[in-house]
């Protein structure tokens, strides 16, 4: 027959596997977004130079601005992604933590 202990063990670590699975997928989500966001920076960067090149219509100047706009919404939310993933992977650290914490202490038993 199995302990309580050994039950309530397991139970907390089937929690904290989990909690570090989804914080872990978070955190590729997040990797990913940056990417994502990086390509788009990387693409208006390319559009604004190709339209400093040919200034011969009104319409691109305002075009530019827009792409300026952007620009900084982009690089505004990839640093909220960083600090996001900052934290994300801070916690997985945690909950490792509390895994082997909670390992050693079954083997100290």
């Amino acid at each position: 027959m199995v302990a309580p202990v050994d039950l309530e063990l397991k139970k907390t670590f089937t929690e904290l596997q989990t909690k570090v699975i989804d914080t872990q997928q978070k955190v590729k989500l997040a990797d990913i977004q940056i990417e994502q966001l990086n390509r788009m920076k990387k693409h208006a960067h390319l559009i604004q130079i190709m339209t400093l090149v040919d200034e011969t219509n009104m319409s691109e100047g305002v075009g530019r601005i827009q792409l300026l706009e952007k620009q900084k919404i982009t690089e505004e939310k990839i640093k909220e992604l960083e600090q996001k993933k900052f934290y994300l992977e801070r916690s997985v650290g945690e909950v490792e933590d509390n895994i082997w914490e909670m390992l050693m202490a079954q083997k100290a038993q």
